[in-house]
């Protein structure tokens, strides 16, 4: 087997991440923000921009098997399938590259941004919020949306074809699965806190709304960061301590 290339590890894992940050927030931008050709393109248009925002981050990150989220790391750590300083190095990578797509989104948006009015729709763009305010449940919802995004990851696993992340064999349309699943997850689990279930989409955008000069951009709402970081995480370890059991999977 081919010896790991940190370097390109890294850099595999953090274009892949900023690829689908850049498209994932391109696909909110263009709904909420007044102006745009999307605006008022309704949840499910943001549902599938995000679908095919993953579709494209696992295309460009096939090199590191297209982790690009902590939370699908933590899940693979904890299987096994990665290790510790993979997991590290990968997740800093993810962070890196949220931080990056969220700014380049915001120079594709900028004058749309200046002209916004509402606050909570520029921080919307960077970074998810609760409908309702319930930190607990919030969190909740958070666990259990993960715990499907990375509880069915693993199930591919049981056609035999997985290596790290994704299904293999089927090409470049190994990602259409994981495609389909973040789709479906947002259509069923998104409307509470709007699913982040990756820590290193919320948290690089989050940072990048905190740095970037936007006009009247407001609060980043740092009292509710920890809730899409934290729980994504626990939704992640759960999924893979579940998966031997209840797939039938080797441990």
């Amino acid at each position: 087997m081919e010896e790991l290339n940190y370097g390109l590890y890294f850099t595999s894992e953090l274009v892949g991440t900023a690829m689908l940050v850049l498209l994932g927030c391109g696909v909110v931008a263009n709904v909420v923000l007044a102006k745009n050709k999307g605006f008022g393109g309704g949840f499910l248009m943001v549902n599938w921009g995000w679908g095919l925002a993953v579709f494209a981050g696992v295309l460009v990150s096939a090199y590191s098997g297209a982790i690009i989220n902590p939370a699908v790391g933590i899940g693979l750590l904890v299987a096994g399938s990665i290790t510790f300083p993979m997991f590290l190095i990968a997740t800093a990578a993810e962070l890196l590259g949220g931080i990056i797509g969220a700014i380049v989104c915001y120079l594709a948006y900028k004058k749309h941004f200046d002209q916004e009015e509402d606050a909570g729709k520029k921080l919307g763009v960077f970074s998810t919020g609760p409908e309702i305010r319930s930190y607990g449940l919030n969190f909740l919802t958070e666990v259990i949306g993960t715990f499907v995004l990375v509880f069915v990851i693993f199930a591919f696993a049981d056609y035999g074809d997985i290596t790290v992340g994704v299904p293999g064999g089927l090409g470049p349309l190994a990602a259409l699965p994981v495609a389909l699943l973040v789709v479906g997850i947002g259509a069923s689990l998104g409307g509470p806190t709007g699913y982040a279930i990756n820590p290193a989409r919320d948290l690089g955008p989050r940072i990048a709304h905190a740095i970037l000069p936007i006009p009247g951009k407001g609060s980043s709402d740092w009292a509710y960061s920890w809730v899409p970081v934290a729980g994504p995480l626990v939704g992640g370890v759960l999924a893979a301590l579940a998966a031997p059991l209840l797939l039938g999977l080797a441990a």
